[in-house]
């Protein structure tokens, strides 16, 4: 039987109701100070400062040494990829003349994003998909009672900017997404389907990471992993590492890249509906992958839950803390003549913070680390604010070292129990 999160007594909750943080972790900010709400657009009413604010919790002693310790090893990995996007992404996506045509765009998106309708820019796919579907050639787990499928099918996504369609559409390997499904003989199931992360697509990595053996036999749920675009097989030509070409297009090509991930995963959606009688499903994600599940439950209603794990909320923000990145921007902006604000305005037509979630804050649920230094937690304490205040979890590691994981899939499993989702009590199987 595959590992998954232990049974027993489970840990005592924060002084918070149930459907809040729901980790053994107190949050201080949780409990003692305002939560951040907008009257209006929150690109302009979020603090100038928010990328140095930092989030206060109430640490066990050995919980400080593990968060220390993981946090560490999160600076060095954002050092690393910081270099690399810029060295590899800056001169094609945010030279002088890509970043003149993003400020160029800027009216175009924001007029979107302003009118507060997610329809405006994340586009209904208008036919049901055409897929492929085949025996996965190295499943990672074969079920017994299952099967484990390769599914690929063309996206007919067209960006919104008529000035990019041509240079977005000429990546022939992106037109395709892909998917690997594990299904039950005598489905449909209930039905998760996971997203990955910035640069991680491997399934290996996501089975083990995202525990979809656990929730496949204990659970007894269907499971699936979603590839991002322009990650693994849809890669761009001479891309030097996967996911390059989601940001080294440009601004205005991460708006688009996000449109593509919410309309390919909409597609999905309406196949498993009309191919397999899948009327129950849900999205979890880590990260990139965090991030687009938090887009997905303000789009797609058809869901019937949305997880996002260690998500970023303000793509402009956190690319200030990623050194040397964020030097760079601060400098770039400053020659403009532009802020913060800015930056933020580029980009909030893909933001979650722009859209309300269609589902009720009692099928929504956040995961965040207190060590994470590339997703940091602010940004899932904002999300959560967002979303009034959802049930939150917050576990004692980083954004790569996920400690005490098996704490937080338990509650998970308590969250799918509590919106019936999985019936009472599978978890303790």
């Amino acid at each position: 039987m595959p590992k998954g999160p232990r049974t027993g007594k489970r840990r005592s909750l924060t002084k918070t109701s149930r459907h809040s943080v729901v980790s053994r972790i107190a949050h201080e900010r949780s409990l003692n100070a305002q939560r951040d709400a907008f009257d209006d657009a929150w690109w302009r009413e979020l603090d100038p400062d928010f990328a140095k604010r930092d989030e206060d919790f109430n640490l066990r002693f050995g919980d400080r040494l593990r968060v220390g310790a993981t946090a560490a090893l999160d600076v060095a990995i954002r050092t690393g990829s910081a270099a690399a996007i810029t060295l590899l992404a800056g001169p094609l996506g945010y030279n002088p003349k890509a970043l003149r045509e993003s400020f160029n765009d800027l009216p175009f998106y924001e007029r979107l994003a302003s009118s507060g309708d997610p329809a405006r820019f994340f586009a209904q796919p208008g036919r049901p998909a055409s897929v492929r579907v085949r025996r996965a050639r190295r499943p990672g787990f074969v079920p017994e009672d299952g099967v484990c499928e390769d599914l690929k099918f063309r996206s007919d996504f067209t960006p919104s900017n008529p000035r990019l369609r041509d240079s977005y559409l000429k990546h022939k390997a992106n037109h395709w997404a892909h998917v690997r499904y594990w299904r039950h003989k005598d489905g449909p199931r209930p039905t998760v389907i996971a997203i990955h992360g910035f640069g991680a697509e491997g399934y290996a990595l996501n089975q083990w990471f995202f525990a979809l053996p656990w929730f496949y036999h204990v659970l007894g749920l269907d499971v699936a992993l979603f590839n991002l675009p322009f990650h693994g097989k849809r890669q761009t030509r001479f891309s030097p590492f996967s996911g390059h070409g989601f940001f080294a297009g440009g601004v205005s090509r991460i708006n688009e890249a996000f449109a593509q991930a919410v309309y390919d995963f909409r597609q999905l959606v309406s196949w498993l509906a009309d191919s397999r009688g899948v009327t129950e499903l849900g999205a979890t994600g880590i990260s990139l992958g965090g991030y687009t599940t938090a887009l997905l439950a303000a789009t797609e209603p058809r869901l019937q839950f949305a997880v996002p794990n260690v998500p970023v909320v303000s793509l402009a923000d956190v690319m200030l803390e990623w050194e040397p990145l964020g030097t760079i921007a601060r400098a770039v902006l400053k020659s403009q003549g532009h802020d913060i604000t800015t930056a933020r305005r580029l980009l909030n037509v893909c933001s979650p913070l722009t859209y309300p979630a269609l589902l009720p804050k009692e099928r929504l649920m956040v995961i965040g680390g207190v060590g994470d230094r590339m997703a940091p937690p602010k940004h899932s304490r904002l999300l959560w604010d967002h979303w009034h205040r959802c049930r939150l979890y917050w576990f004692p590691g980083s954004h790569v070292i996920h400690l005490d994981r098996d704490e937080y899939l338990h509650e998970v499993a308590r969250f799918l129990e509590d919106i019936d989702f999985v019936p009472t009590g599978k978890r303790s199987i």
